[in-house]
């Protein structure tokens, strides 16, 4: 019996445990824009201490068994034809970043691309030389600041500030956001204890404070000040500006109009697949769920391989339900730890030896990857 033929676009998070849950039931064929797993999550760690993140967040794909049966193509998404049912992709063949365009038909395509987010996350065709200048650049501007403004109020610049202060204890931090609190998404327990943890950094809070930005304003490199406000406070001024306001960007250039929702995300149904074309679903940052689109954390991804299954037999396919709160980890591990926030606000402590033994190398890469090789000596 021939097995359905699924094409994952995007080998990000959501991406590789996408095409992990589906390896023993479809032909599964992954495209990613860089030659290994990079991830988008702890900003803050990859920016205090590269080596650290690299050793958990940036994977070759051959170490990951459960991608062992699938197809890596290392290029990116340039058409999707539902009515041909194939993908088209630019391909690096490896020579003098050449490229050629290729088909990939499909039973079944997975739109996984997520969205660009300031510099770290970045859909661009790029090799591992790209990614290692994409890590060592900006850790390498703030070593060598003497004051540092983070402007937004999110998990990412939270922990932005967080890291650069306990990597950089000399280094004046200082962390914008423009609600009363920071975190407005997650439970308020959870932004007291995380207030409490910054000062002890010493980072400076700043509430009420909203950047003012240009249309063009771009905000995909670390700057210099001022920074100003449209709150009518003074010029912040710092050696180093690292926005993170949660201005994002689909990736969705290379998808057909029918697909998108008023602004350019991927137009979903409660199951994951995409309106009015069956046989193209949507998961993670990319996908319209929810005004936070949540799928792309929440474990969307088994929901999605169960729906592709149910879709391909014929049988009813199941809703995605958001959590009414955002959790999890805020800080991410810093040198004494991690603290894991549950839905109601209360936060656990876990050392950082069990979460690099347990959490990382058993929790995560046994238990969620299904199995990862040790790194080749």
């Amino acid at each position: 019996m021939t097995r359905p033929r699924v094409v994952v676009v995007g080998l990000g998070d959501t991406g590789v445990l996408t095409a992990i849950a589906l390896r023993g039931y479809a032909d599964v064929v992954g495209i990613t824009a860089t030659p290994e797993f990079v991830s988008g999550q702890e900003l803050g760690l990859r920016l205090a201490r590269p080596e650290a993140w690299e050793r958990d967040y940036r994977i070759a794909y051959r170490r990951f068994r459960g991608l062992d049966r699938t197809r890596i193509v290392h290029g990116t998404a340039a058409g999707l034809d539902p009515e041909q049912r194939c993908v088209r992709v630019t391909r690096a063949d490896g020579t003098g970043g050449d490229s050629t365009v290729a088909e990939e038909p499909y039973d079944v395509v997975v739109v996984s691309t997520g969205v660009t987010n300031g510099f770290w996350r970045d859909p661009t065709l790029r090799d591992a030389a790209d990614v290692d200048a994409e890590l060592a650049s900006p850790h390498q501007r703030l070593a060598a600041a003497g004051s540092v403004a983070v402007i937004g109020g999110g998990a990412a610049a939270v922990s932005a500030a967080a890291q650069v202060a306990e990597r950089w204890p000399d280094t004046a931090v200082d962390l914008y956001f423009p609600g009363e609190r920071a975190l407005p998404h997650h439970h308020h327990r959870v932004w007291l204890r995380v207030r409490s943890r910054l000062e002890r950094l010493g980072v400076g809070l700043h509430p009420g404070h909203r950047a003012a930005l240009a249309p063009d304003h771009d905000t995909r490199h670390l700057t210099g000040g001022p920074v100003t406000w449209t709150t009518g406070q003074p010029p912040a001024v710092a050696d180093v500006v690292i926005w993170a306001i949660g201005r994002v960007t689909p990736d969705t250039a290379w998808l057909p109009d029918g697909v998108l929702d008023d602004r350019g995300f991927a137009a979903v149904e409660p199951s994951l697949q995409v309106n009015g074309h069956p046989g193209v679903f949507a998961v993670g940052d990319v996908a319209a769920t929810d005004p936070l689109r949540t799928s792309a954390r929440n474990r969307g991804h088994v929901l999605l391989a169960r729906n592709i299954r149910a879709h391909l037999a014929g049988r009813p396919l199941r809703a995605y339900r958001r959590p009414p709160r955002r959790w999890g980890s805020v800080l991410g591990p810093l040198r004494d730890g991690l603290i894991v926030f549950a839905p109601t606000g209360q936060g656990v402590r876990v050392p950082a030896r069990v979460n690099d033994v347990v959490l990382q190398r058993v929790i995560t890469r046994q238990g969620i990857y299904g199995g990862v090789r040790c790194r080749p000596r």
